[in-house]
């Protein structure tokens, strides 16, 4: 009896294990996203402080008693995913770009085993601590964007391992330490963005990345000086705030395609190469706030330059004001405040700011002079000037007369006699 009842009991048993296994096997059946996939999905939601997920963000709305991927745009998987039919009939999860509503979490918490995955963009959040090596398993990813989190800690060399990265967004977070020298091997790259965070060291060589058109390293620690080796492909290079030294590289007139160059507010000295006023391509050059005391004048006196703005600002440019630059024919904006320039407002200026342009020269829209050591009489053109025709700017300099009559004139008195004649010998 007892032997019987020891033989039933197993048999219930091997019962119970083999409903087990079925039931499994049919969940997985009607499955159809990857279970490697949904477990990332889980442990992602299961990691974020759940006081971050408000009522109506997209990982409230995750209900993993559904499939993820057959469920997307429902009422129980609203946003924040995207699926592809890759494998074995399987789904697999591609994107996951979450909503900016404050999620916490530490990333490093997280396997990432999404090999799959071409997107992951979890900007504006609240996302901290380090970078994860896990990142490395992300072997598809052509877009990864961190931006505006309180992420810590170097940026992992190993971010320089994904093959297939196109745009990378790391910018606005606490990282420090230097550019991984392994982002060289990112020759898939075309959009760099690491501003605002304590990053330093210097440019690590960027050659190689033949399809980088945008590099934001703006508001750091970065020193040395600019780099001669930059990608050719560039059409947008900022590096401003940092602590640069030395002089722009002449061979930046290399980089054919470069539209915009932001090196202001840096610790670069030297003369402004005659190369930038020149470039084929170059229509945004902002170099405000060095310690520039030079500037080369173009063999063509600026009539093949193709700059529309133009800031050469809280420097230490010194000698007549540039004539040239009032022969660049689609300069609108021309800012030189607070240098160290003298001598006459030339008339080529005036004329420029007064009248209209046309289809083959622009006039200037904005022309800020203050702050240098100008002298003699206002040029006539500008007498005629009425406020809100330009923005125009002669206060503290020694002109002859600058009464608050013009709205140029207006903001601050010009220099004294004894700081004007203080200067130099130049001023009467």
């Amino acid at each position: 009896m007892l032997k019987a009842s020891i033989s039933t009991l197993y048999l219930h048993q091997r019962s119970l294990v083999f409903l087990i296994i079925f039931s499994e096997l049919l969940l997985s059946a009607n499955s159809t996203t990857h279970p490697a996939d949904v477990q990332v999905l889980k442990d992602l939601k299961n990691g974020v402080d759940p006081r971050s997920i408000a009522p109506g963000s997209c990982l409230s709305s995750w209900d993993f008693s559904i499939d993820p991927c057959d469920n997307i745009f429902t009422d129980r998987f609203t946003c924040a995913l995207r699926c592809d039919r890759l494998v074995l009939g399987l789904l697999r999860v591609t994107e996951i770009t979450l909503d900016p509503i404050g999620y916490s979490a530490k990333l490093t918490s997280l396997s990432w085993n999404l090999p799959f995955l071409n997107t992951l963009d979890i900007s504006d959040n609240s996302f901290s601590g380090l970078l994860p090596d896990s990142f490395s398993n992300l072997t598809r990813l052509r877009r990864l964007g961190l931006s505006g989190n309180s992420l810590t800690g170097e940026i992992p060399a190993i971010l320089g391992s994904l093959p297939h990265l196109e745009e990378l967004y790391l910018d606005n977070n606490r990282l420090h330490g230097p550019i991984p020298s392994s982002f060289n091997n990112l020759t898939r790259l075309k959009r760099l963005e690491i501003q605002r965070n304590y990053i330093s060291g210097e440019i690590p060589n960027l050659g190689s990345l033949k399809n980088l058109y945008f590099l934001d390293a703006s508001d750091n620690n970065i020193s040395g000086g600019v780099p001669s080796a930059l990608p050719l492909s560039l059409v947008e290079l900022s590096m401003r705030n940092n602590k640069l030294r030395g002089n722009i590289p002449d061979n930046i007139d290399k980089i054919k395609f470069l539209q915009v160059l932001d090196l202001s507010h840096n610790m670069l000295y030297g003369a402004i190469s005659s190369v930038l006023f020149k470039h084929p391509s170059l229509e945004q050059l902002t170099l405000s706030y060095n310690n520039f005391s030079l500037l080369q004048v173009p063999g063509d006196k600026g009539l093949n330059s193709s700059l529309i703005a133009l800031d050469l600002s809280y420097n230490k440019l010194r000698g007549l004001l540039p004539a040239f630059m009032a022969s660049m024919p689609k300069l609108a904006a021309l800012s030189l405040e607070h240098n160290e320039f003298t001598g006459m407002i030339p008339a080529q200026y005036a004329v420029k700011a007064a009248v209209p342009g046309n289809d083959n020269t622009s006039s200037f829209e904005r022309l800020l002079l203050g702050g240098n050591y100008l002298f003699g009489p206002i040029p006539g053109p500008l007498m005629g000037l009425k406020p809100g025709s330009a923005d125009v700017s002669l206060v503290d300099n020694c002109l002859f007369r600058c009464p608050d009559a013009f709205f140029f004139c207006r903001g601050r008195d010009q220099k004294s006699l004894v700081d004007c004649k203080s200067f130099g010998p130049t001023i009467p």
